[in-house]
């Protein structure tokens, strides 16, 4: 059976590519709005994370009516730390529409989304997004998007794939790069002439893989699949199996079965091959097992979840201020946080710590990591976390690191600073090429040299230069990185910083605090361009005299203190460092807080 009133397509592209924006204008022409509905940007990324941040953390699901056909679309991330969701993603659909900025160009993202859709054979629909800015490159661009499917190995079909010039904000498309479209008609039509039709048996027995989960707290997991064969009616009985066999097969009974309808789920009875649809009822469901027909338990084949590659340890807060900000701080508390994440978030792993208090999170990346304790301290939950920590793997018998491909757009008078610390981080540099009166720098790096650069980065390029990262391999181990050449300034005294104290302390080095802030023994507030830390007194007042000379008392001239956010303070923190995380702050400091306990401890290790 061709199911030829329905088309299923996963939008993928490099993050800030236009992705979202593009969905929006999409779901507007394709008459999901009532002509009077005011709409908000970016209506897929309803996480407040994703609107703040402006980027896609989670596959959205969504479709759209051409005439009469229906259009599954589903926007995918495109941060490298999420690329376990477009994995998955991509078993979904029938064909792709990879989104290329006019002005970047192909970027480490593109090539990694591009390379799982050839792997799957799947039909690319080239876009050529955001032609309306001032710096697009339009006669360039596609002959990098060749050179790269020729670097990719694309079959002689994918080489000849369809390119479409396009402007999201707009909404207009066209075929050729000279002539502005009106609207999306002809990206519309290329997806219902060239996306192939699902096919599938209809008559066969149900087979229906699972490739994304969202969890909801009244129904617990949902499954969302697309149909392999067969047909699936509520309140049937089904058998879920694994294709890799992690669990036996066990017998359930399907709910309710929604169908994505615009931006809502609309309730079915029943739904065919080739419907992408959700499902709930089914407990322990788990992204990769296949919904089966009872007597033919025939599990389709699955792409392991990619390894994750940093790991932090998060842990009880044990500083002085502990339990005055948060709402959840137990142990107990935070593992029960930890576990309800992994039901929706199969690219995490959890681990019981070395301590009854802690626990080791293992993810994809620092961002990965830092959006779930972003998403926690905003629910009310404090704890303190460690430094990110590279997963080494044994192979051959030979101790491997995860390697990154890193490309680096640079101002041609950055290019020394950037090349001198690229050269201290073991990055072996793999091409170069000019682009205008920038310059492109393809990086080979170890991920331990990635940690708490692109601050660094951004400093030496007068922030003016651009990064961007993705998992490459593993490859044996490159040597000892120094990651940190800067030492903290450390309180010795636990009160509130005053004007006087900080005034007498800020020629050491630079402030994170200003007066008024409430500190702690042990507690960092500035760091020193020296590389030993420095233990200061932010808490001293001035000593009143009874005698006043002229100019003894002019006005103390307070540096602004640096404001640090939660990825910079991850990316700042040492070995023997804490980041303490709470609703309201957060707040580096000292694994050993007393000043003694810590100076023994430090004397032993030189010792060691």
């Amino acid at each position: 059976m061709k199911r030829e009133d329905l088309r299923n397509v996963a939008i993928i592209a490099h993050v800030d590519h236009g992705k979202t924006t593009l969905v929006d204008e999409m779901l507007k022409q394709g008459g999901i709005y009532r002509e009077n509905q005011v709409v908000e940007e970016r209506v897929m990324d309803n996480n407040d994370l994703e609107r703040e941040r402006g980027i896609t953390i989670l596959a959205k699901n969504t479709s759209v009516y051409y005439h009469d056909i229906k259009i599954n679309i589903i926007d995918t991330p495109g941060h490298a730390d999420f690329s376990g969701e477009v994995e998955r993603i991509l078993k979904m659909v029938n064909g792709v529409i990879l989104l290329i900025d006019a002005a970047e160009g192909p970027m480490p993202q593109t090539r990694f989304v591009l390379q799982k859709a050839l792997e799957m054979h799947h039909k690319v629909i080239i876009v050529v997004n955001k032609i309306d800015r001032p710096d697009a490159r339009l006669d360039e661009i596609p002959d990098e998007i060749l050179d790269l499917l020729i670097d990719l190995e694309a079959s002689d079909e994918q080489l000849e794939s369809p390119i479409i010039f396009c402007s999201g904000r707009s909404g207009t498309a066209s075929l050729s790069q000279y002539e502005p479209g009106k609207d999306l008609t002809v990206l519309f039509e290329t997806i219902k002439n060239y996306i192939p039709a699902p096919e599938g048996d209809e008559n066969g027995p149900l087979q229906m893989l699972v490739s994304s989960i969202d969890y909801n707290d009244y129904v617990g997991r949902i499954a969302i699949g697309r149909i392999e064969r067969g047909e699936i009616h509520q309140n049937q009985e089904v058998v879920i199996c694994d294709y890799h066999e992690k669990h036996q097969p066990y017998k359930s009974k399907i709910v309710n079965i929604y169908q994505i309808d615009g931006l809502g789920r609309t309730p079915v009875t029943s739904a065919k091959v080739g419907d992408i649809i959700c499902i709930s009822g089914v407990t322990d469901i788990t992204i990769g097992d296949t919904i089966t027909a009872p007597d033919t338990p025939e599990a389709l084949p699955f792409v392991k979840i990619s390894e994750p590659t940093i790991e932090m340890t998060f842990s009880v807060n044990d500083s002085p201020f502990a339990g005055r900000e948060g709402k959840f701080v137990t142990s107990r508390q935070l593992r029960a946080r930890l576990m309800r994440e992994l039901l929706k978030d199969v690219s995490l792993r959890v681990e019981d710590g070395e301590t009854t208090d802690s626990f080791k999170v293992a993810g994809r990346g620092e961002m990965h990591i830092s959006i779930l304790i972003e998403t926690m301290r905003r629910e009310g939950y404090e704890f303190s976390v460690s430094t990110p920590k590279v997963l080494m793997k044994e192979i051959d018998g030979k101790q491997c690191e995860p390697m990154e491909r890193l490309i680096i757009d640079v101002p041609e008078d950055s290019m020394g600073p950037v090349m001198e610390k690229m050269g201290s981080r073991k990055g072996e540099l793999l091409q170069m090429a000019p682009q205008g009166s920038r310059m492109r720098l393809e990086y080979l790096i170890p991920a331990r040299g990635l940690l708490g650069y692109r601050s660094e980065f951004l400093t030496d390029t007068r922030g003016e230069g651009i990064m961007n990262s993705v998992f490459d391999s593993y490859q044996p181990f490159k040597g000892e990185i120094n990651r940190r050449h800067t030492g903290s300034l450390v309180s010795f005294e636990t009160g509130e910083a005053v004007g006087y104290g900080i005034f007498k302390v800020q020629d050491r080095g630079t402030m994170f605090i200003s007066p008024g802030t409430a500190v702690y023994e042990g507690m960092i507030v500035g760091y020193s361009p020296k590389s030993e830390d420095i233990n200061v007194n932010v808490c001293k007042k001035k000593q009143l005299t009874n005698t006043r000379a002229s100019g003894s008392d002019e006005a103390l001239r307070l540096t602004p203190p640096q404001q640090m956010s939660l990825e910079a303070c991850l990316e700042f923190l040492a070995d023997d460092e804490l980041l303490e995380v709470t609703p309201q702050n957060l707040r580096l400091r000292k694994r050993i807080l007393n000043n003694q306990l810590r100076a023994k401890a430090n004397a032993r290790n030189k010792n060691a």
